[in-house]
């Protein structure tokens, strides 16, 4: 197959340079493809959802000096990435560099990991932001029950097919959802925290705040010191800057609708993580400041009307806002949490339209097709599915009407996403000055900054699949498999995974041949800039 150079345009060019031709409509300005991962990682979904993670697991101490320091560490590999996306801006994503990095098996693992990933976000994160809009309904109307399991599944299902529709139209009208979801995101957190600074009667202290340590996990008979708490405890709260700030692989999958993809794709993966960082900490920390009621906050007052779970923002908003701040905090949530995952269709129809382009999924044939407005349309409503499949779960609810499953879907995300996030980093690492880098580079500061990269996914991976109280370990006293305790997320990230390892041996290894051949010869001077 062949294609005329003298009709492409540069971006075009470089694509056909990967294997592909131009199917994806491209519209997109480097800011908006910057926008799509800042919306992702959306400081007004995850920093939210998963505060009482860290709340719980470590305290204010592990809040505050946790989120900047598991930020760095996020921040490099953000780098390394932005310096892969650079030399191969193509929807594919991690799963397009890892196969032309280490070849096709490490493509087809890669692949699957990040998809199990995108459909925890979309899946996540539309069912947070139900459970929030069900709470948010019951502050207007006092007869709605917003911790019926039905009723937020009926809600999850709407914000499900929202942003699937959405998601139909095509790119030049999908930069404007991601455009106002960049703005929404400074703007409503900005005004989240005047509401944190102003509103309060009484805040907390500078030393609660920065100090303050809390073990609500069960673990070390809730010893707030020693090497249980340091190198157990407190990393399980990582998750809550984990989970926050991931999804910026969008970057990539959206890079065959940006216009200089190779720099401006390179760009919004760290400037993502960079503002996304600074804004979240700021948001945390007025949390924590707004937290005065800690009696309520850690459970030991359940039957306080201002509880709403052990650790919970919402529980916060209660006990220390004005009823009118509560209610304005929690819409600008619920809007920017439905952003988040509007974008995260997005950025996850585009990798399962790429790995099906490969023919790597079942009926890759359907989800590869482009409609006739330029848009992945299969691809999306394949999403929606896998969305629908591993949500459903979160009807099965235990006598306390907790959707034990689900929770396991945090966990999901972070794993799943990083996973596929470290292996072409350590390719890229492996193949050391051999690998040609886009005008994006790190030069020679990737021989450190990929394997501390690597280390970190690694690390992280072990403690989100470890227990996160006693009762999830088989055998000890309050042991049960709805109990909300017990670890899921790896069973279900590695099950998949193990389903696609086991097609891999017996099929796919003798027919998957990963990324599609240049359909133009690459340029001598490398990747265009």
């Amino acid at each position: 197959m062949s294609t005329d150079v003298n009709h492409l345009d540069e971006d075009a060019r470089r694509l056909a340079e990967l294997g592909y031709k131009q199917e994806l409509e491209r519209s997109w300005s480097g800011f908006t493809n910057f926008a799509i991962s800042f919306s992702i990682i959306s400081i007004l979904a995850g920093a939210f959802t998963t505060y009482y993670q860290a709340w719980n697991n470590g305290g204010p101490f592990a809040i505050t000096w946790g989120w900047i320091f598991v930020s760095i560490f996020i921040l490099i590999i953000g780098f390394c990435m932005a310096e892969i996306v650079s030399a191969f801006p193509t929807a594919g994503g991690v799963y397009y560099w890892a196969a032309r990095l280490g070849g096709p098996g490490w493509g087809w693992f890669t692949g699957w990991f990040n998809l199990v990933g995108l459909v925890g976000v979309v899946a996540s994160v539309d069912y947070f932001c139900a459970q929030f809009l069900a709470i948010t309904i019951s502050l207007f109307d006092s007869d709605f029950k917003p911790f019926d399991l039905t009723n937020v599944f009926v809600i999850f299902l709407i914000l499900l097919a929202i942003h699937v529709v959405i998601n139909l139209f095509p790119s030049h009208i999908l930069k404007f959802w991601n455009n106002i979801s960049a703005f929404w995101h400074i703007i409503g957190a900005s005004i989240v925290a005047l509401i944190l600074i102003f509103d309060p009667e009484k805040h907390q202290s500078f030393n609660f705040v920065f100090t303050e340590r809390f073990n609500n996990s069960g673990f070390f008979d809730g010893s707030t010191g020693g090497i249980g708490y340091f190198f157990y405890i407190i990393p399980l709260g990582f998750l809550l800057t984990q989970y926050t700030i991931t999804g910026f692989d969008s970057c990539g999958h959206l890079s065959e609708e940006t216009k200089g993809a190779a720099l401006g794709a390179a760009k919004g993966v760290w400037k993502s993580i960079f503002y996304s960082a600074i804004g979240g900490w700021i948001l945390l920390i007025l949390f924590t400041f707004a937290a005065t009621e800690t009696d309520v906050i850690n459970g030991l007052k359940t039957d306080d009307p201002g509880f709403y779970g052990v650790g919970s923002v919402i529980t916060i908003f209660a006990t220390s806002l004005s009823l009118a701040g509560f209610k304005t905090i929690m819409i600008i949530a619920v809007i920017g949490q439905i952003f988040c995952a509007g974008s995260g269709m997005t950025s996850a129809s585009r990798m399962l339209f790429a790995f099906a382009r490969d023919g790597a999924v079942p009926g890759s044939g359907f989800l590869s097709k482009v409609a006739p407005n330029r848009a992945p349309r299969n691809a999306t409503l394949g999403i929606a599915a896998a969305c629908i499949v591993v949500t459903a779960p979160a009807l099965i609810g235990n006598d306390a009407d907790i959707p034990w499953i689900f929770y396991a879907l945090a966990g999901i995300t972070a794993i799943g996403l990083y996973i596929a996030y470290g292996m072409p980093i350590y390719l890229r690492w492996r193949m050391g000055d051999k690998f040609e880098p886009g005008p994006w580079t790190l030069g020679s500061k990737y021989k450190w900054m990929c394997p501390i990269a690597v280390v970190e996914i690694i690390i992280v991976s072990i403690y989100f699949s470890a227990p996160f109280s006693p009762a999830g370990i088989p055998g000890n006293e309050g042991f049960a498999l709805d109990n909300g305790a017990v670890q899921y997320a790896p069973v279900v990230v590695f099950g998949v995974v193990g389903l696609a390892g086991i097609w891999w041996l017996v099929s796919a290894r003798n027919w998957f041949k990963g990324p599609h051949k240049p359909l133009v010869t690459p340029s001598s001077s490398g990747p265009p800039s």
